[in-house]
């Protein structure tokens, strides 16, 4: 199935969708940089920048990462981008640290596959998703490499590790309990908290840089399997109070994966952006 790309932004609060360029191939997942001019995806394995005000993107040099996946998350002072690359030798996603202008990927994860998902206020740390002895859990590691620390331990799918502004938690989303749900815990690993409680499989949550709310991505139960996160779905973007409770829907759209698989949250707080799909003839 081939696609069109829409790269798009919601107001939070009034909830209109506006629509910032389309592409005629596959793009995913914008990050937005904390100056707000700027958003950063991914196409074909390759990185871009797209500059709101003018509609123009740049690609990144990623030097040999050209095989670069969904993952992408900004350092908190938006120097460096940290990626999933595919490595050559094994095919394998790994995570690797480059200047966010273009330059030299360093690699911080040796083991794999590794899914990158947060990088910690403190810029000390990321989070990831990680298949260990045919589980996968959330795990972190200091951005310099080193020592990995898993996070959790269950059977099934842990995913989509990532930071609360203030560093106090780590939010996620995990089958542990049947459908995907979102859940936080302790940036330790512990006081693992099950937030959403619907009858939907509950993908990415992302916190906004003001950690008043949660964004996350919502399949229809039974559209697809509790541990499957497919493109090319009906599916919606939804927000919640980071305190809990009850969620209203944001956006409803053609999409899935690429939509919001990293955070894309306007620095104020305001907006978030996201990429819905719309199947070629």
């Amino acid at each position: 199935m081939t696609v069109n790309s829409t790269l798009e932004i919601v107001d939070i609060q009034t909830g209109e969708r506006t629509a910032l360029i389309t592409f005629d191939y596959l793009i995913e997942a914008p990050n937005w940089t904390s100056d707000g001019k700027r958003l950063i995806y991914n196409s074909q394995g390759r990185l871009y920048s797209f500059d709101i005000a003018t509609s123009e993107s740049t690609v990144i040099d990623s030097n040999y990462a050209t095989q670069c996946n969904n993952d992408h998350v900004l350092s908190p002072d938006n120097s460096q981008i940290a990626i999933s690359h595919h490595t050559k030798e094994d095919g394998k996603s790994r995570i690797y640290i480059l200047p966010l202008e273009g330059g030299e990927p360093v690699l911080v994860t040796p083991k794999a596959p590794s899914y990158l998902h947060g990088w910690s206020p403190n810029g000390a740390e990321l989070a990831y998703c990680a298949e260990r002895k045919g589980q996968y859990d959330i795990y972190t590691i200091p951005v310099g490499g080193g020592a990995e620390v898993q996070l959790t331990d269950t059977p099934g799918l842990d995913d989509g590790p990532e930071y609360s502004p203030d560093g106090q938690y780590i939010w996620f989303n995990s089958v542990r309990t049947g459908l995907m749900q979102v859940w936080r815990m302790r940036a330790d690993g512990s006081e693992q908290t099950q937030m959403t409680f619907d009858e939907s499989n509950n993908w990415f949550p992302h916190v906004s840089p003001d950690g008043e709310a949660v964004a996350y991505l919502s399949y229809r139960k039974g559209d697809v399997a509790p541990g499957d996160h497919p493109a090319n779905k009906n599916v919606e973007i939804r927000w919640m109070a980071s305190t809990g409770g009850e969620y209203r829907t944001l956006v409803q759209l053609f999409g899935g994966q690429g939509t919001i698989n990293v955070n894309s949250w306007s620095p104020d707080s305001k907006q978030l952006a996201f990429v819905s799909y719309q199947v070629k003839e």
